[in-house]
């Protein structure tokens, strides 16, 4: 730790197999692939979907084009951490997005959000991992509640903050579940464009996101800095990575 770091904190969910994965695909296997008595080494073979447990989402995520995990660069992936806490209203409301005036507010109490910084959504929403329906949101009628962020948000961020990423305690940006019919024959990048609109208008700005972080709850609002820690997989769209927080001296 540097002279001014007081503590680090792990913003990452520990995940194996037995958590459950996705609507969409399956969570971890894994299998041996050396064995220490018969080796000499123990070692894992491990498979995984790249966009599950604590992970980051590249643009081309969702952007035909867009900059692959492995092409992120390295000053940003060291960066000034906000934290926008709205885990109250979270907790009246699970629908709650994060809007404009969230961010407003948050500067009238601690002063503009600095330039290129890793901007993170705070809703206590991590609590409920490992579970897929409560981590879903998903309520005993069947209805799916879930926070998330606005478009406008993110185009505020971006435009007039030049914020580099976005992080949140989620397994999606946008709240809830969004169902869209592609019957009208649109493309399906299009389609998941407007099922996601704010993941979408994040790779269109040519940022990245971290979804399902843990601990904000335990670092400052403004003042600490964030270190993503994703493996260089070429070409992956979306990877696994071990975020940390460094907490400088109060």
């Amino acid at each position: 730790m540097g002279p001014e770091t007081s503590r680090i904190v792990d913003l990452t969910h520990a995940f194996g197999p037995g958590i459950a994965g996705s609507e969409e695909f399956a969570g971890e296997r894994r299998e041996p692939a050396l064995s220490l008595r018969r080796d000499g080494f123990d070692l894992q073979r491990h498979s995984l979907p790249g966009a599950w447990a604590t992970h980051v989402d590249a643009p081309a995520h969702m952007r035909a084009g867009g900059r692959t995990v492995d092409q992120l660069r390295p000053d940003e992936l060291v960066l000034p951490l906000v934290v926008i806490d709205l885990s109250a209203e979270v907790a009246r409301d699970p629908g709650t997005c994060l809007d404009v005036p969230h961010i407003l507010d948050w500067e009238q109490r601690y002063g503009r959000v600095p330039g290129n910084a890793f901007v993170a959504f705070r809703s206590d929403w991590s609590h409920r991992w490992p579970s897929q329906d409560a981590m879903r949101g998903r309520e005993p009628d069947g209805r799916v509640r879930s926070p998330g962020w606005t478009v406008a948000a993110i185009d505020f961020l971006v435009g007039h903050r030049d914020a580099t990423a976005f992080g949140h305690e989620t397994i999606d940006t946008d709240p809830g579940h969004r169902v869209t019919s592609d019957a009208d024959g649109s493309n399906a990048e299009e389609v998941a464009a407007r099922q996601h609109p704010a993941e979408a208008r994040i790779f269109e700005h040519d940022r990245y996101q971290v979804e399902m972080l843990a601990g904000l709850s335990e670092v400052p609002p403004l003042g600490a800095t964030v270190v993503v820690g994703v493996g260089k997989a070429r070409s992956a769209t979306a990877f696994p990575a071990r975020v940390l927080a460094l907490v400088p001296d109060a």
